[in-house]
């Protein structure tokens, strides 16, 4: 069997030619001898071309930084005109005098209707089935065993997925960006067992609005000049389960059409005189506000009604202390094995800088921030030092306001304030490690019943046990 390389090397669109500046050098899409725009041939710097893309999620910058071929299977952006492309990237780098110089990256564009098609294909060629994705497994290996957390409300909002995934009822799945609304879908779909070949996913920012309503629903022939006899995704989705992303970017009027899909199972193809019916549960997400969408006529309010009776919510990472630092360390783990290296842990400067910047990208920012430090790092404890350079000047210090808030005397002396008395992690850690340890005793080690008792799930327990150097007690 050929391999993905070999595939992508007969099948791409497009070269793309970019240097260690990350100066577009070559870029077939604006070539006219290669059936490219005849009117772009001014070649701009890669992100300024691509502004939507940056060093955390291009396979471009991934191979410049790690000198690794990068096959990428799906990847979104946006170019410098607002055109949307969805692509798979096979990224090469080229080396001198043993440097990554610069990169090719070649691609195959997903973007139109006649691509979608050809596009399980395409990848089923590659793996056999189901979808290729770089740095992990399958999405149909995807559980939520996988999902790292250890906080009370993300244990909850797993438990309401594995009931909400058993039922037929729509579920909308809410959350900022980076908060693993996509996994947990994913999860869902694997934990109710639905046919590999019923199973659909798009994201609804991906494609263009005037093609998004023909994608989802299909076409007649004659409909429009061109159209042809062409089945929808919620056709091909028949028996099995439909995860719509970014739900917020579907057209307010094919938001209708989807109303009457969640509610009555039917739908009317474009230039169709006739209903077509349909048996398919909806998993749909979004990234904003449900209430705050309506009130801007970004979502219809009927629709939400529909779909709100199975609502999971993803508290954003900020929200999630204990999550932050559970986290780092299953990704440093996690990356030391990818790029050998031995980080044994963060300085106390990086940990509380961790716990107080506000994670805008939540999960998935933590995890590239991480990757970066621990492939460049030569240390083995990571440093604020080596943070990415846009997170240095979100760096606050004010002491004087955290020291304001203490609740001290005025005759207390300024030199025992600034003692480890007063530090409020270690008595924190110091009452917790005791009572842990108090509880223990009393279930003679058993952290099932230590965990009830405190109230904390047995997976926190056992985190805090090696956080706190709790050993387990023989029963």
């Amino acid at each position: 069997m050929a391999t993905k390389e070999e595939l992508m090397l007969k099948k791409a669109d497009y070269v793309l030619v970019v240097n260690k500046d990350f100066e577009i050098v070559y870029n077939s899409r604006f070539d006219s001898n290669m059936g490219g725009a005849q009117d772009s041939k001014e070649y701009k710097h890669f992100f300024d071309m691509y502004p939507s893309l940056a060093k955390n999620n291009s396979s471009i910058a991934k191979t410049m930084s790690t000198g690794v071929t990068v096959f990428n299977d799906a990847q979104e952006f946006v170019d410098i005109n607002g055109q949307v492309y969805v692509t798979q990237n096979l990224t090469i780098p080229v080396f001198h005098e043993g440097q990554v110089c610069g990169v090719v990256e070649l691609t195959k564009d997903l973007t139109t209707v006649g691509d979608a098609e050809s596009r399980e294909d395409y990848l089923s060629t590659i793996k056999g089935e189901g979808k290729f994705h770089p740095n992990r497994e399958s999405n149909d290996k995807i559980s939520f065993d996988d999902i790292l957390t250890i906080n009370d409300k993300m244990i909850d909002a797993i438990e309401k997925a594995k009931i909400f995934a058993l039922n037929n009822n729509p579920v909308l799945i809410y959350g900022e960006t980076g908060t693993g609304k996509e996994m947990f879908a994913q999860a869902m779909i694997n934990y109710a067992s639905s046919p590999k070949q019923r199973t659909i996913i798009q994201n609804c920012a991906a494609v263009p609005e005037n093609l998004i309503e023909s994608i989802l629903f299909g076409t007649t022939k004659g409909s429009y000049t061109g159209a042809e006899n062409k089945k929808g995704l919620f056709e091909e989705a028949d028996g099995g389960i439909f995860f719509l992303d970014e739900l917020n970017a579907l057209p307010y009027h094919v938001q209708g059409k989807l109303l009457r899909v969640v509610q009555e199972g039917t739908f009317r193809p474009i230039g169709a005189n006739k209903e077509k019916k349909v048996n398919v549960k909806i998993v749909a997400a979004m990234n904003v506000d449900p209430m705050e969408a309506i009130e801007k006529m970004i979502l219809r309010k009927d629709l939400f009604y529909r779909l709100s009776s199975n609502m999971i919510y993803l508290p954003p990472l900020r929200e999630r202390p204990d999550d932050i630092e559970y986290l780092v360390d299953n990704y440093i783990d996690y990356f030391n094995e990818v790029y050998n290296k031995n980080v044994k842990g963060i300085s106390e400067k990086l940990r509380k800088f961790f716990l107080e910047y506000e994670w805008e990208g939540n999960v998935r920012e933590l995890k590239h921030v991480i990757e970066s430090m621990v492939s460049m790092t030569k240390e083995d404890i990571l440093q604020f030092s080596e943070l990415p350079l846009y997170l240095h000047g979100k760096h606050t210090n004010d002491k004087n306001h955290r020291n304001s808030l203490l609740p001290v005397n005025e005759s207390d002396d300024i030199t025992d304030l600034n003692s480890g008395d007063y530090d409020l992690r270690t008595v924190v850690e110091q009452v917790e490690r005791d009572l842990i340890l108090k509880i223990l005793a009393k279930t003679k080690g058993n952290k099932t019943k230590a965990g009830e008792i405190l109230g904390i799930p047995r997976q926190t327990l056992k985190y805090k046990m090696v956080k706190l150097g709790i050993e387990d007690i023989e029963k």
